[in-house]
């Protein structure tokens, strides 16, 4: 006895997606041959929590830019990446994956649910300066939140125990091994009795991972700088006794046998 069945609008839309994926990934075989050596690392990933959606992109593990889906442009991780942010001529191509990766949570996700083994990863995170250390200098606080799985989380900052404001946004980008990592930034002026914390919160069980951060070996930046002089004034000081000392003993005349 035969069974007879269709293809669903939603599965033969998907088919479709399927079939044109490829072309989205496509590049310019000149392209490809400068990075011969190199990785071009361009991930995106949608999911039920916050963030729904993120591309990340990264050259040799470094991560360049973020994309701000709201306003369909790049976000430079750093400064110096803004030049390169500027250029959108893929747009279509990230609005196609985008629309990829919706289908594939609202039309595969619910018949796959309960039948894919589901992973977690506790995130870890750390706390450094951007910068050397100097009291009263501008400096950037960076969180780095590791062993991310899945990319869904929150992170704020606290000074003293007080909420800080002002926190550039969180950078979230992809690894080997299908896990990720974050990045966020907060702006400050370092002060001796500084006490900071990253609180990161993983949206799915709320696990939070907190690192805190307080100066370490740190020196004001005049006394940085008296140091400094001092020891180039004594550096001078020695080389022209060691001068002297040089010039007084090849002046001595020579003992006869």
């Amino acid at each position: 006895m035969g069974h007879e069945w269709s293809l669903g609008p939603a599965l033969l839309r998907l088919l479709h997606l399927l079939w044109l994926l490829p072309h989205s990934w496509t590049a310019p075989q000149g392209w490809q041959d400068n990075l011969q050596n190199h990785t071009f690392q361009h991930t995106m990933y949608c999911q039920d929590w916050s963030p729904r959606m993120g591309l990340s992109e990264a050259y040799d593990d470094d991560q360049l830019f973020s994309f701000d889906f709201s306003q369909n442009t790049r976000v430079p991780r750093l400064p110096e990446f803004a030049d390169w942010a500027q250029k959108s001529g893929d747009i279509s191509t990230v609005l196609f994956d985008k629309g990829f990766c919706q289908v594939m949570i609202h039309e595969i996700g619910p018949k796959l649910e309960g039948q894919i083994p589901e992973s977690r990863g506790i995130p870890v995170a750390e706390v450094f300066t951007l910068k050397p250390l100097e009291f009263g200098k501008p400096n950037t606080l960076v969180c780095f939140v590791s062993n991310l799985f899945p990319p869904a989380l929150t992170v704020t900052w606290q000074h003293h125990s007080a909420p800080v404001e002002g926190a550039g946004p969180t950078f979230v980008s992809a690894i080997d091994g299908l896990s990720f990592q974050a990045f966020s930034y907060l702006n400050f002026t370092p002060e001796p009795s500084d006490l900071f914390s990253c609180v990161v919160t993983h949206e799915i069980d709320g696990q939070t991972a907190i690192a805190y951060w307080v100066p370490n070996n740190a020196l004001p930046s005049d006394l940085l700088e008296n140091v400094l002089c001092g020891m180039a004034f004594s550096l001078g000081v020695l080389g022209i006794i060691v001068g002297l000392v040089l010039i007084i003993y090849f002046r001595k005349p020579c003992s006869g046998d």
